[in-house]
């Protein structure tokens, strides 16, 4: 068995190098399609023989996107098209676009005017997503959105291989969930850095073989002596995945705990169901059942509810806020969600991140001063 260290070292390599990743999906002669934020139906180009590669920005300063977008705008979206349009994700053979917030609705035509070589195709998706009319408009969507699939791969894909990458991709959540369990039990050996990467890479090359690396940490973690040090906390946002930010958490001795993160455990949480009979149809039922992300149509604000009862349950001093700047829906959610953890006594600390911030000592002194304060 290897130590842990030697498989966090392939995970961290994959989740630091995307590019190199795309490289190696292309030199394999396979087509692969870019999956902006958030929910998409990456299984359905599985399905159609390609593969999913997940297009969540970088840390970067960005100059072309300017453009096409104003600087007050979401970071995340900002940095995707400035990768499109310096070229860094040249090879890819589509992108999928969710139309789940205003910033990505506007995507798509300022990637297709400035990105002409790799085509778009929307992902729409019903608001009122619980009720049966809104799940049958999300599944007819997701049918036309595979037949786009399959004409770009040029491969049919049949029920059978739908259910087949539902069951890979399932299977895929199962095992980061059974890490997300395991990390905070192991924190001489797991930082809030290496559990950001362990679940970033996920998102680059085949899921399959993220499957197998993840399982084998996992089964390497089980076998150590647990070790709980730090001070446990709860993060909750869009996007956690800054290494300066974890760095942070890390030298101020924070153990996350648990995650309601969109980009982390919020989109493992919910597997797809197998529908034999209109497998997808399964897809509809994910996104109905999907709860604590700012970006679905949450009327009852059960989000605030649900994170102040995971923060209970993992036994947290407090929760993190990391709030995406200039992200609407986030601040929607703020207030609501501030309320109710005031109301059961959770402390909770706010911070700000931005895919182009360069200085992080604002966050590092509201790190320290917040870790005094729940100690």
């Amino acid at each position: 068995m290897r130590d842990v260290k030697e498989i966090l070292k392939d995970l961290t390599w994959i989740a630091d190098n995307p590019r190199a990743c795309l490289d190696e999906v292309l030199a394999e002669g396979k087509k692969a399609v870019g999956v902006m934020p958030y929910y998409a139906p990456e299984e359905l180009v599985y399905a159609a023989g390609m593969v999913p590669f997940g297009l969540w920005g970088a840390d970067m300063a960005v100059s072309a996107s300017r453009q096409y977008f104003p600087a007050f705008y979401c970071g995340i979206v900002h940095t995707i098209l400035e990768l499109g349009l310096t070229g860094k994700l040249s090879g890819l053979s589509a992108v999928m676009i969710p139309l789940t917030c205003d910033s990505l609705k506007g995507m798509g035509a300022n990637w297709k005017y400035g990105v002409k070589t790799i085509p778009i195709i929307d992902v729409p998706y019903a608001q009122n997503r619980k009720i049966e009319a809104g799940k049958a408009f999300t599944t007819a969507k997701y049918r036309e959105i595979l037949e786009k699939l399959e004409s770009i791969s040029g491969k049919k894909a049949t029920d059978e291989d739908i259910l087949a990458a539902i069951r890979l991709f399932n299977e895929n959540r199962a095992a980061c969930l059974e890490f997300v369990r395991l990390a905070p039990k192991h924190t001489d050996v797991i930082s809030a850095l290496a559990r950001s990467r362990v679940l970033k890479s996920r998102t680059f090359g085949d899921r399959a073989r993220h499957t197998a690396l993840v399982r084998e940490l996992n089964e390497a973690l089980a076998a150590l002596p647990e070790c709980t040090k730090g001070v446990p906390v709860v993060t909750t946002g869009i996007l956690a995945d800054s290494s300066e930010l974890m760095n942070i958490l890390d030298e101020n001795g924070y153990v996350i705990a648990a995650d309601q993160v969109a980009y982390e455990s919020v989109e493992l949480r919910y597997p797809v169901p197998e529908v034999p009979a209109d497998p997808v149809s399964g897809f509809a039922v994910r996104l109905a059942e999907t709860e604590g992300t700012s970006v679905l149509y949450d009327p009852g604000k059960k989000r605030a509810a649900d994170l102040k009862d995971l923060a209970k349950e993992a036994g947290a001093a407090g929760v993190i806020w990391v709030g995406t700047k200039f992200c609407d829906p986030e601040e929607f959610d703020y207030v609501p969600v501030k309320k109710v953890l005031e109301e059961a006594d959770i402390p909770l600390l706010t911070l700000e991140v931005d895919r182009q911030m360069v200085n992080f000592e604002q966050i590092r002194t509201a790190a320290e001063a917040f870790k005094d304060a729940v100690q």
